[in-house]
């Protein structure tokens, strides 16, 4: 394996996996633009809209990233993978309530 970089102090620096999950390796964007198409009423977008979408907004597309996101996303239900991906969410816990207020007495 190597020696793992270190940072300028000595300590091993935190690194993403070799393999990140495909939404983070293509980026939001993409997955963004595809919300937008089905809100939009499309109910399958394809890799063109996803496309013409970006291109509205002056982002940069790659073809070959809308057409992995079409792939993944064939014959889904965009309503049930986001109620799949809240399901997923809720072993995260919550943020918990703040700290009480501190009321000062005199």
């Amino acid at each position: 394996f190597g020696s793992r970089p270190h940072s300028s102090r000595g300590a091993p620096t935190q690194h993403w996996p070799q393999a990140p999950l495909p939404f983070f390796a293509m980026g939001l964007k993409y997955g963004a633009a595809y919300m937008m198409a089905v809100l939009a009423g499309k109910e399958a977008p394809s890799a063109g809209d996803i496309q013409k979408i970006l291109e509205s907004v002056g982002a940069e597309c790659d073809a070959s990233s809308a057409e992995k996101l079409v792939a993944e996303l064939e014959g889904k239900s965009v309503h049930e993978v986001v109620a799949a991906g809240k399901e997923k969410l809720k072993g995260f816990g919550g943020g918990g309530g703040g700290g009480g207020g501190g009321g000062g007495g005199a």
